[in-house]
């Protein structure tokens, strides 16, 4: 077996090189999310539910729980309906905002409740004129970990897991060239 081919046998047995969960690049972009995600909301917390009338999108964000109605069958928004929101004894009543076509709850108490981490079971209460409808979904808050806010359960571990086996792949590699360098040479 050549180095070549050793080299290229290293590579097939060691985990790829992937950026770990959370990790950071140079400007504390997370180097773990999709193209153009980064700062845009899209790991806020959320939740999505529908009935047959009504769909309902919310992200947890900017000291704020906004949400989005639409129509199920047209996506058609729903604009300026009464939207009450539940968690256990908790109830805020959502302000439309016309000039964004959401609607958004910023009661303190209900936010500090819902910002928890964990899954929170959300009760929507839904008047569009002579409609009405409840939905109902989890919002799920994951646990921040260090002082950037975001979780690093697994940044540790890989990057070890892949040292380590890169560690191992050089020093196999050594140890056959050596080797046949040995057996190459005059005795």
């Amino acid at each position: 077996m050549t180095y070549l081919n050793l080299l290229l046998a290293a590579m097939l047995v060691m985990p790829p090189a992937f950026a770990s969960p959370g990790a950071h690049g140079p400007n504390g972009e997370h180097l773990d999310a999709q193209a153009g995600a980064a700062g845009d909301g899209a790991s806020a917390p959320r939740i999505e539910t529908f009935t047959e009338a009504f769909e309902l999108l919310g992200h947890l964000s900017g000291g704020e729980l906004s949400i989005m109605v639409d129509r199920y069958e047209t996506n058609e928004p729903v604009l300026g309906a009464s939207l009450e929101v539940q968690y256990k004894d908790l109830k805020a009543k959502a302000a439309f905002h016309a000039d964004q076509g959401d609607y958004a709850v910023d009661d303190p108490a209900f936010l500090a409740a819902i910002s928890k981490p964990g899954a929170h079971a959300l009760l929507f209460t839904l008047v569009a004129g002579e409609e009405s409808d409840l939905l109902e979904g989890t919002l799920t808050v994951a646990q921040a970990a260090d002082e950037h806010g975001h979780a690093h359960p697994e940044s540790r571990r890989w990057l070890l897991a892949g040292g380590g086996a890169a560690v191992l792949a050089g020093a196999a590699a050594f140890i056959v060239r050596r080797r046949r360098q040995g057996q190459g040479s005059p005795a």
